[in-house]
C-alpha cells in the first residue's frame, strides 16, 4: 500500500519565538554560555542544510533551466 506524501511543514517559528521570549534572568553565567553555544551550533546546522538545499536547486537550475 502506498502512503500519502507528507505535506510540507510550514515554518511557524514557534520554538524560535519561545526561545526569544524566554526570561534569561533566571540563568547563571555558565548556563547562558551553554545557551549561546547551543544556539551557535543550531545556526551552523541550519546554514549547512541551507547550503545543501541551494546546491540542489542550483543543480536543478543548471539541468532544467531556472525554476524560481
Amino acid at each position: 500500500m502506498f502512503e500519502d506524501a507528507a505535506e510540507p511543514r510550514a515554518f511557524s517559528g514557534r520554538a524560535l519565538n519561545e526561545a526569544a521570549h524566554e526570561d534569561l534572568e533566571v540563568y547563571g553565567v555558565l548556563e547562558l554560555e551553554e545557551r549561546i553555544a547551543a544556539l551557535q551550533a543550531e545556526i551552523e546546522r541550519t546554514k549547512t542544510q541551507l547550503a545543501k538545499k541551494k546546491a540542489g536547486r542550483d543543480a536543478a537550475n543548471a539541468l532544467f533551466g531556472r525554476l524560481d
